[in-house]
């Protein structure tokens, strides 16, 4: 079987990757919810390629703060802390992103929500987040295997989450920007990344020593697919935020999370619904759901070559 895999693998890489998360989404006892009849979490993955190298990852380092890391350096830091010793830089440094949109019964769930989550969002939240550290483990092992050296920069422990900014909160690796050079969707007025299969999702990438083929940007900019910013005609996601925490101006991550973390739970024990619900907090999620771009990119705004998947 590993002889198989090389020879599937060598003979194109890019291909054999998607379609090796993809397998492991489809077929992951961790993509159920086994509170709800072990309905699924996310439907089929959404994968993208960049190169480690492109500039953008330079830019990175202005428009979300200089400890933003490079591909290059999260896969440099890596090697290094592997105990050889070896600090040669990789020839090639790339990046595999993916996307995992909710599956509709979860969504239809949240639509029908105006102040907390619902209890089976609130479930494939964490839940989700199981699988999405379970497959970022799979595919570093699967490079591995393969003869690669492989990190998934959110897993590493030189990963952080900075705190206290003007803006709220960043990481050192913030998988929506990952997905954006990867050509996978563009942002939101509420911040959240819109991709051909809509805003409810999650996302994960690992940075590997391969050279893969990079996957075309072919929106003209960072807010493309967004109806707001395309005409100004959508502020659905400004309506459906109970934390005022979203205006024309954009999104306020402090506000948000202030009513992530302190405010929701006080809000389900008032109504009384406090029982079966897990995590650090409940999630949220209203803004992804009940929206033009809920599953896909607004018709409207869809550019010259770009379609849904």
């Amino acid at each position: 079987m590993a002889g198989l895999n090389r020879e599937r693998f060598e003979t194109n890489p890019s291909l054999f990757l998607e379609n090796a998360i993809k397998e492991y989404v489809a077929g992951s006892s961790s993509n159920r919810l086994p509170a709800f009849n072990d309905d699924p979490i996310f439907d089929e993955p959404l994968v993208g390629f960049a190169d480690g190298d492109d500039t953008i990852f330079q830019d990175y380092k202005v428009i979300i703060g200089d400890f933003h890391l490079t591909p290059r350096e999260a896969l440099e830091m890596h090697l290094r802390g592997d105990g050889s010793g070896d600090e040669k830089r990789p020839a090639n440094v790339s990046v595999i992103s993916w996307v995992l949109p909710f599956a509709y019964e979860i969504r239809l769930s949240l639509r029908r929500e105006s102040l907390v989550a619902s209890l089976r969002w609130n479930h494939a939240r964490w839940e989700g987040q199981d699988l999405m550290d379970e497959l970022s483990r799979y595919v570093v092992s699967l490079l591995e295997e393969l003869g690669h050296q492989a990190i998934a920069p959110d897993l590493a422990n030189f990963y952080e989450i900075i705190r206290d900014l003007p803006s709220g909160l960043a990481s050192t690796w913030s998988q929506r920007h990952i997905a954006y050079a990867a050509g996978l969707g563009t942002f939101s007025l509420s911040d959240g990344f819109i991709t051909p299969r809509g805003i409810a999702l999650r996302c994960g990438s690992v940075v590997t020593d391969i050279a893969l083929s990079p996957s075309p940007r072919v929106y003209e900019n960072h807010l493309a697919n967004c109806l707001f910013y395309k005409d100004g005609s959508c502020r659905r996601c400004i309506e459906r935020c109970p934390a005022g925490a979203i205006s024309e101006q954009g999104h306020d991550k402090k506000r948000c999370r202030e009513f992530l973390v302190t405010e929701q739970r006080a809000i389900l024990k008032e109504l009384g619904r406090e029982e079966g619900y897990i995590g650090r907090y409940l999630g949220c999620g209203l803004c992804q759901t009940k929206v033009p771009c809920e599953a896909r990119i607004p018709p409207n705004v869809l550019g010259k070559g770009q379609q849904q998947r």
